[in-house]
Order: structure tokens, then sequence, then C-alpha cells
């Protein structure tokens, strides 16, 4: 079974991500901020990670900067989410390799399809 890294601290939110996910034959690990996002990343070796770009302890390109810099997790595909409707956040999450971007809300087609898009790489 493929692994999902979610970092995002919207518990409601995380809630429904890791039943539509567990849904999608995923496991989910979850953090809640930023500052514990890069331990939990060596440690479970997702196969995927569902990032939040405002957390709380920085936000989620620091984080990414650091996950690509890393290199047990420099290849793990990043899904950049956010609720933010700033089109300069698209736009930087698409300057990372390996990087998705979806705003929320998203509809959970969409979130499939962007996961079937980080397998296929």
């Amino acid at each position: 079974m493929k692994t999902v890294l979610l970092i995002e601290d919207d518990e409601k939110l995380s809630l429904a991500l890791r039943l539509r996910l567990n849904h999608m034959n995923f496991t989910v690990h979850r953090v809640a901020d930023a500052v514990r996002a890069m331990d939990e990343a060596i440690k479970s070796r997702p196969d995927v990670i569902l990032l939040d770009i405002n957390l709380p302890g920085g936000n989620g390109f620091i984080v990414a900067e650091r996950l690509r810099s890393h290199p047990d997790t420099m290849s793990i595909p990043i899904i950049f989410i956010t609720a933010s409707e700033r089109s300069e956040l698209a736009k930087r999450a698409n300057e990372f390799p390996r990087a998705y971007f979806l705003q929320k809300p998203f509809a959970a087609q969409q979130l499939q399809d962007t996961m079937e898009a980080c397998e296929s790489l």
C-alpha cells in the first residue's frame, strides 16, 4: 500500500482527506505544522506529500525547499494545497520539480487525478 504524508493544520480537512485517501488505498501519516514535517517525511518515506502552504511554524514553500535539499526526500512528489486565491502561489509551487498545486476547496476527482499523476512520474 502506498503512503501519503499529509502536512495540514486544519483538523476537519485532515479528517476528510484521510478518509478520501484511505478510500484510494493510501496509508496516511499526518503532521499539523512545518516544524515536524521534515522529520516525519524522513521517518515515513511517503510516496507523495500533500503540503499546505500556510502552516504553523513556517510556510509550505520553506518545507518544500528542505524536502528538495535532503537526499531521502528530494524525489518525492509534492502536492501543494492552499485556500489562498493568490495566483503567485500556484506559480511558485510549479517552480518546484515534481510538484502539483490544488486550490481549496477541491473536488475528490481533482485529488484523485493529481494523485494518479504523481504515481505516473
